[in-house]
């Protein structure tokens, strides 16, 4: 990672009985993603440990260019983003959402 470069981390709790159709439009989702100027790249993963037997845990690590293009990301598109998701599943999942960025940090070893 790039000094400059930030990941956007989206963790979702998503109910079992819609985590089949969740997954499936989450695929597109991450495409529409990809395609807004400074999103760089996308690694998805399930998060064992906060897997219930209600819900599947997943975090979305984006890796986008700049600061900068994350904000802009935030002014034109995460309300509409956002949105799709609410509209399409309601009550059935649950994100949170955080920002990274890399320190300069070396240790002795």
């Amino acid at each position: 990672m790039s000094k400059s470069e930030v990941l956007y981390e989206v963790n979702l709790w998503v109910q079992r009985d819609i985590a089949e159709a969740y997954l499936s439009w989450l695929q597109s989702h991450v495409a529409e993603m990809l395609a807004i100027a400074g999103f760089q790249g996308v690694q998805v993963f399930q998060v064992h440990e906060d897997d219930t037997q209600d819900e599947l845990a997943i975090s979305v690590r984006y890796r986008v260019a700049s600061r900068v293009d994350l904000d802009r990301y935030f002014e034109r598109h995460a309300q509409r983003m956002r949105q799709e998701g609410i509209e399409r599943f309601g009550n059935g999942f649950r994100a949170q959402r955080r920002i990274l960025s890399s320190l300069d940090f070396t240790p002795e070893l």
